[in-house]
């Protein structure tokens, strides 16, 4: 037993040299920093080999500890153990559906950033903020961010349960989803009052800028002479729409650029080709807005090309790799993020608006147990201008902009 743990430890102890070292790049005081700190590894899990009170799990604690190595770096990095990666490479081959909500981690839990209008997770009464507790009796603390969405997709029909906790219910509340293959939102466009265009976009999934420019375009026809860009509640998607959309009203500037300690920087310049407009333009975003739509939001601000109105954005930006080890398990390691103009990191500050006015959603009721007593509320659906406060003051700051 004790030459069984011997090798156990130095296997663990090599392992976490492959995965600091790795971290800590080929400069001499990053692996000097590495090699202490293999040391107190391998000094703690020896110690909780030889005098636990009792005989633990050494491989149970391993793969506890890579886990957790790998959630302390950031919300989108994961260890996936063999059995795990094998479920995970099925999902991803198999899966035809899924729920219709961009997921992320926050405070330990799987959090829900935004809902897909219509999809699965909006018809269950599910909304942006809420924290899957659970997935299927498994708390989601436990799990990975690869595993939670893994879990959360399956066949068209196929149901999956969760415990949902919502600010100020701490009580979790146990709901049904039925997967389904989503479909996504149009960008949609109307004229309101004042010559004011109104565009708004649920998702930055391939193809949502060129809708976007053709709406530009349309309301200006009608006779737009300013712009609301609403991106609440657009929390999926791929950065290069969200560069794209930017890229519509800026014609000079940085919009965006990706860095990271082994990958070189990559900066999006506005091309200006490919702008269509310079009319005044106020982009709403809320607790919501994530990923593409937070580098709109940031490029139209900090180059101080119009006004970003509403609520702190969830912060989420930043590009993943796949790294195959020997023993068939994986890691999903965060190796660039993307950056403001003015060189904040947005998955770590978030955008914060000129003009700040907050969520009101937070006491929205969950449905009942039997999911049919409440009807789902989709906040920008139901507000008019004269109700949605974040709207009616994008009209104001417009209005006050001549």
């Amino acid at each position: 037993m004790k030459a069984k743990a011997a090798i156990l430890v130095s296997s663990f102890t090599v392992l976490l040299f492959m995965v600091v070292g790795g971290l800590g790049g080929v400069r001499a005081s990053s692996n000097d920093g590495a090699y202490r700190q293999l040391q107190v590894y391998s000094e703690v899990l020896s110690r909780v080999n030889s005098e636990y009170v009792e005989d633990p799990n050494i491989p149970k604690v391993t793969d506890g500890a890579l886990h957790g190595l790998l959630e302390a770096l950031d919300p989108n990095s994961s260890y996936l153990s063999p059995k795990e990666y094998q479920d995970y490479k099925s999902k991803k081959t198999d899966a035809k559906a899924d729920i219709g909500a961009a997921i992320s981690k926050r405070f330990g839990y799987a959090a829900v950033i935004s809902v897909v209008p219509g999809g699965p997770a909006d018809k269950a009464g599910i909304q942006g903020s809420d924290i899957f507790e659970a997935i299927e009796g498994h708390s989601t603390r436990e799990m990975s961010l690869a595993e939670v969405r893994a879990l959360l997709s399956g066949q068209p029909g196929s149901n999956v349960n969760v415990s949902v906790v919502r600010a100020r219910r701490a009580e979790p509340q146990k709901l049904t989803i039925t997967r389904d293959i989503v479909a996504i939102p149009t960008v949609s466009e109307k004229m309101m009052d004042d010559g004011v265009g109104y565009i708004k976009a649920d998702t930055f999934s391939k193809g949502k800028s060129q809708e976007i420019a053709a709406h530009i375009k349309s309301l200006q026809k009608q006779g737009a002479k300013k712009f609301v860009l609403d991106l609440r509640n657009n929390g999926e998607g791929d950065e290069s729409e969200g560069i794209a959309t930017a890229n519509l009203f800026l014609n000079h500037g940085t919009i965006t650029y990706l860095q990271g300690q082994k990958y070189p920087r990559e900066a999006f310049a506005a091309d200006p080709a490919k702008a269509i407009t310079n009319l005044p333009v106020v982009v709403l975003v809320n607790r919501g807005t994530a990923g593409a739509a937070e580098v709109v939001a940031a490029a139209i601000l900090e180059n101080a090309r119009g006004d970003v109105v509403g609520d702190k954005t969830f912060g989420d930006g930043s590009v993943q790799k796949l790294i195959d080890l020997p023993d068939g398990s994986a890691l999903i390691l965060s190796v660039a993020k993307y950056y403001s103009p003015s060189g904040k990191a947005i998955q770590d500050t978030a955008i914060t608006p000129n003009v700040l006015v907050a969520d009101t959603d937070e006491d929205a009721p969950l449905p009942d147990e039997d999911g049919e007593s409440v009807t789902p509320i989709d906040e920008n659906k139901t507000k008019t201008p004269q109700t949605d406060e974040q709207l009616r003051k994008a009209m104001d700051v417009l209005k006050k902009r001549g």
